[in-house]
């Protein structure tokens, strides 16, 4: 049995979620215990729960310690064959963090999976928003040779949630390795500035405005695609994400998410910023893809590498645990001003 201390690193949800997903791929029972312990509010919240939950569905595990708030879990799986679940988290719980629980387990299974995500957050703070994960994370995994598609039914945000999409994944029968040496040129750059019930306040448009004159005055054009969504009359909000590849086929991204009281021009400038700071510093992946394509490095077949800017605490949490649960090494070095990741196992 697997016994993995969720205290140790980042102490918080992301060991949660890489156990899980490792254990139903590996088909090993698993016992974590301290969980989410150095979080203000130790323990499983909804969105955790729902995560594990979908993920024993799609493996058909035994799950015990499965309560709000519970510390302690243990997660029992065999063969990933269900091939449609539904998950629903009931507050404005992340929809990305649940995805980043299953995605991994959805490329081994037997059958194409269908996941359908209702009342969440899809945009919501602590979490990359979902355009992030459709027009970055998911992009990544299809050069590494696993397909699938994200559908955004209702956009939802903090305090309410009330989002809903659907996940399609086609397994792969074996993941492609990255070999991301090298920044290259950067090709030409994109975004998509969303906003739910605010469009008479133009807070869509304002954001793209914003983060395409602060990208401009720094040599980078931007198309920014503006969408005044009415998807979820229930709950308005706003985010804004940018991103773009190269001629060496690096990837970065940058984002934001509106806030109360901040203006929409702010939350424009701060996704153009944290992307101009990928893009400046050269890094083939950024700082936020780094640690979710842990998993799919370690399980791909032959060696895979990357340069990033920083070694983050979820980045150093999914190395620790990859090599924890899986035959594989991993080796951290510092290129130029730039931080290293190699695999280097099977």
């Amino acid at each position: 049995m697997l016994e993995i201390d969720g205290s140790v690193r980042s102490g918080s949800g992301t060991i949660l979620r890489l156990s899980i997903a490792l254990a139903a791929i590996t088909q090993q029972p698993l016992h974590i215990y301290n969980i989410r312990w150095r979080r203000r509010q130790p323990g499983l919240r909804p969105q955790h729960l729902e995560a594990v939950r979908t993920a024993a569905e799609l493996c058909e595990a035994e799950c015990t310690g499965l309560t709000l708030g519970s510390r302690e879990l243990w997660f029992k799986p065999q063969e990933i064959r269900s091939d449609r679940v539904k998950a629903e988290i009931g507050t404005a719980g992340s929809i990305p963090m649940l995805l980043l629980t299953i995605l991994p387990i959805c490329a081994f299974a037997r059958h194409p999976v269908r996941v359908d995500v209702v009342h969440g957050g899809t945009d919501v703070p602590h979490s990359p928003p979902v355009n992030y994960l459709r027009y970055v994370l998911l992009e990544m995994l299809r050069r590494m040779n696993f397909e699938t598609s994200l559908v955004i039914h209702k956009y939802g945000y903090y305090p309410k949630g009330m989002g809903a999409v659907t996940l399609q994944a086609q397994p792969c029968l074996k993941l492609r390795p990255l070999q991301l040496e090298e920044f290259g040129t950067m090709k030409e750059s994109h975004g998509v500035s969303v906003c739910t019930f605010l469009a008479d306040r133009r807070v869509a448009e304002r954001q793209a405005t914003s983060a395409s004159k602060y990208l401009a005055a720094r040599g980078i054009e931007t198309s920014i695609e503006v969408i005044n969504d009415q998807s979820n009359p229930d709950q308005r909000g706003s985010s804004i994400v940018l991103w773009a590849d190269s001629t060496a086929d690096a990837l970065i991204g940058g984002d934001a998410i509106g806030e109360l009281r901040k203006p929409s021009e702010t939350v424009g400038k701060q996704a153009a910023a944290d992307f101009f700071m990928e893009a400046d510093s050269k890094a083939t992946v950024d700082s936020h893809l780094a640690d979710m394509l842990i998993p799919y490095m370690a399980l791909a077949d032959g060696p895979s590498s990357f340069l990033t800017r920083s070694l983050t605490a979820h980045l150093d949490s999914n190395l620790w645990l990859a090599q924890e649960i899986l035959d594989v090494r991993f080796r951290v070095s510092r290129s130029r001003n730039l931080i290293r990741v190699e695999k280097s196992g099977p």
